[in-house]
């Protein structure tokens, strides 16, 4: 710089007046004192900093607006201001791409947003980086799913089946209504169920999505106001018929404990994922129940055995060294699924449309056809609400039909007739006949 100095003093002779101005320059290079930013002297800053330390030249108009320069030669504009107490530096963009009268503005901008308590900075990351929708993901299972739903291995599957392969790296906030609208029908051609409940969940997340920061507060959840597929409550269940011929392809699989694990299915009405998890210890035989702490809709069970139930558990064979009724392959857990075993039993008893969840509606259907209260099958079954059992209620109005012949078979018998009198079709009124002669 010294150099640039005397090269300018011996081409400016003994001007005394032009010495002073070009010296009060280098100074203010050297100094790093603002200054009035211009094209030209943007032009002909070239980086001065020591081991990659930063270089900015400030301007003396715009409080923290300025512009740094790299050693590469790059020149970007800078804004340095404070928000909520914590100082921060935000590039404005490339010198070159932005005029200085267009970071110029950029920058009040920026300093009018932090006056009203936003971050520029931050919004601008969030919109550079964004949280994309596997960012979103991440955060709903662990922050929500995990704490809150006992079922949330399910969300899980359903994210990496459905979410991640079409929208992984997409920002949240770019996701939009018609993309979910398509992704529900692509999959609602052959699963409607899977595809509302994948509805359900995409709206759950993307309500989270606001709370938490990652979408502004005021947009549009895309999950919402999109029609779903029309369901219908599956009432299927093993029939008194059926029902034999069930048992005895159970009791002739080659898998012993997929065996007994079904018997008490059919026997307690158990979740598969209750019934599987079941240790020895949670069997009180004194009480003559099962105890489930940790349920689906969150409430502890306690479930009475029946005669029938404890011979099925008094036969399981004890696996040395698992505390569990039904042990898995992996020593030291339980049994995940039988759903191997479920296929070949209901192929062989000629009932392969019933599901293995149909066994504890099955359980509900029979508690119903034997005259019980639907308070009584939720309490069986451990249903949160008495709406989840109304789909027993057809089979008590068959109790009430049944009840309704029984009356009136007494009826006709007090009377002493085998059947109502002979009634004479009622026409005409005699007074309209008259009026019509």
């Amino acid at each position: 710089m010294g150099d640039l100095l005397v090269t300018f003093s011996d081409h400016l002779g003994a001007c005394t007046h032009s010495r002073i101005r070009i010296t009060g320059v280098v100074t203010q290079l050297f100094k790093r004192e603002p200054m009035h930013l211009t094209k030209r002297n943007i032009d002909a800053f070239r980086y001065q900093g020591k081991g990659n330390r930063r270089d900015i030249r400030w301007d003396n108009r715009l409080p923290g607006f300025g512009v740094r320069l790299y050693p590469t030669g790059k020149k970007s504009f800078v804004l340095s201001y404070r928000c909520q107490g914590r100082k921060r530096l935000m590039v404005l963009g490339p010198y070159g791409v932005l005029t200085l009268d267009q970071a110029r503005e950029k920058a009040r901008q920026a300093l009018l947003d932090s006056i009203d308590g936003k971050d520029p900075l931050e919004s601008k990351q969030r919109a550079v980086e964004g949280e994309t929708v596997a960012d979103l993901c991440a955060a709903y299972i662990e922050r929500h799913a995990k704490l809150h739903k006992k079922s949330w291995k399910d969300d899980e599957r359903s994210i990496r089946k459905y979410i991640l392969p079409q929208w992984s790296g997409m920002k949240a906030r770019e996701l939009k209504r018609s993309d979910v609208a398509w992704l529900h029908r692509n999959i609602g051609d052959k699963h409607p169920y899977a595809a509302n409940r994948l509805l359900e969940l995409l709206s759950k997340m993307f309500e989270l999505a606001r709370i938490w920061g990652v979408i502004e507060e005021t947009a549009v959840n895309p999950a919402r106001g999109i029609q779903r597929f029309k369901e219908k409550s599956r009432d299927r269940y093993v029939t008194h018929e059926e029902l034999p011929r069930l048992m005895q392809a159970i009791d002739k699989d080659s898998n012993v404990y997929a065996r007994y694990a079904l018997w008490l299915y059919l026997l307690t009405g158990l979740r598969k994922s209750e019934l599987l998890a079941r240790k020895w210890s949670d069997i009180d035989w004194n009480r003559e129940e099962i105890r489930i702490k940790e349920t689906k809709n969150g409430r502890p069970h306690y479930l009475p055995l029946s005669s029938a139930a404890l011979q099925v558990l008094k036969q399981i064979p004890r696996q040395q060294g698992s505390p569990y009724l039904f042990p898995g392959a992996i020593a030291g857990r339980h049994m995940i699924n039988i759903d191997k075993a479920w296929r070949r039993i209901r192929k062989a008893a000629n009932v392969e449309d019933v599901r293995l969840h149909d066994l504890r509606r099955t359980v509900g259907s029979w508690l119903a056809q034997g005259g019980n209260s639907l308070h009584l099958i939720g309490k069986v079954l451990n249903h949160k609400t008495t709406k989840t059992t109304e789909v027993y209620a057809r089979f008590a109005n068959d109790n009430v039909r049944s009840a309704l012949e029984s009356l009136g078979e007494q009826i006709v018998g007090v009377a002493g007739r085998s059947a109502p009198a002979t009634v004479i079709p009622f026409t005409t009124s005699p007074r309209r006949r008259a009026r019509g002669d």
